[in-house]
């Protein structure tokens, strides 16, 4: 890894991506380590606005740059993955956040709102994973952390394209982990239970809808996007260099019970 280690996450604009990156910046700034991060999403206003408030609140040695993407393009994921890593010229992260949801019966779903959500949650992030895997190869490692869901691993009634996308993005980066570990290249999933982020809450925000989920889960209460953004410091970090293909879940028991 290079010396200030470089760090690509996608759907930066908000929710979950964008505590991913504060997470990191206030790290690398309480570490005087430094962090240099790219940040991703459809526009850049939103991402500036982010990348101002992260450099107003780090150390000096906190870069950041923003690049427009549209990750619902899934033929141009290669071209997607050079532009991330032309930023700073070197990646040694990247963080596949970006996802959509769209919520509802199975048997009315139509073939427009399916190809969607796997077009989003499934085919771009593990085409871009594994186009940044292959120039991480190339250069001596790199580790990439795909934040998927507990719903790949567990059926949730009017989530169809979700669950089935989140599954497959689980075991994606477990074929990479496989293919690539021996270049260096560590693949692993977050998968987290419900988050409360704009998007989680639209979702979850009725209480009579949330509470059989919430009876699910031991600690009592929904996961916060600070909750996400540790586990995946945590995988991007030095203590993790043996733990490769796995599947970190952040349920607060929801898989125990």
């Amino acid at each position: 890894m290079t010396s200030l280690p470089t760090i690509a996450v996608t759907g930066a604009s908000r929710g979950i991506g964008a505590d991913i990156a504060r997470h990191l910046a206030a790290q690398a700034t309480a570490g005087d380590a430094g962090v240099r991060l790219v940040l991703t999403a459809r526009t850049t206003e939103a991402l500036e606005e982010l990348s101002r408030e992260i450099l107003d609140a780090s150390c000096p040695c906190v870069e950041v740059k923003t690049v427009a993407l549209d990750l619902a393009d899934t033929g141009a994921m290669d071209d997607a993955a050079q532009a991330l890593w032309d930023a700073f010229g070197h990646l040694d992260g990247l963080v596949n956040n970006a996802g959509i949801s769209i919520t509802g019966p199975a048997v009315e779903m139509s073939a427009a709102d399916w190809q969607a959500v796997i077009d989003m949650n499934l085919t771009s992030p593990s085409l871009l994973a594994a186009a940044v895997g292959r120039r991480m190869a190339e250069c001596g490692g790199g580790r990439i952390v795909n934040v998927s869901s507990v719903a790949g691993s567990r059926a949730l009634a009017e989530h169809f394209a979700y669950c089935t996308s989140k599954a497959g993005l689980i075991m994606a980066g477990k074929v990479l982990a496989t293919e690539l570990g021996g270049a260096g290249v560590r693949v692993n999933s977050v998968s987290p239970t419900v988050v409360l982020t704009e998007m989680g809450t639209r979702v979850w925000g009725e209480e009579a809808k949330a509470a059989p989920m919430l009876a699910r889960i031991a600690n009592g209460h929904f996961a916060q996007p600070d909750d996400v953004a540790s586990a995946v410091a945590f995988l991007l970090g030095e203590g993790a260099e043996m733990i490769n293909g796995h599947d970190l879940v952040v349920d607060g028991g929801f898989s125990a019970i």
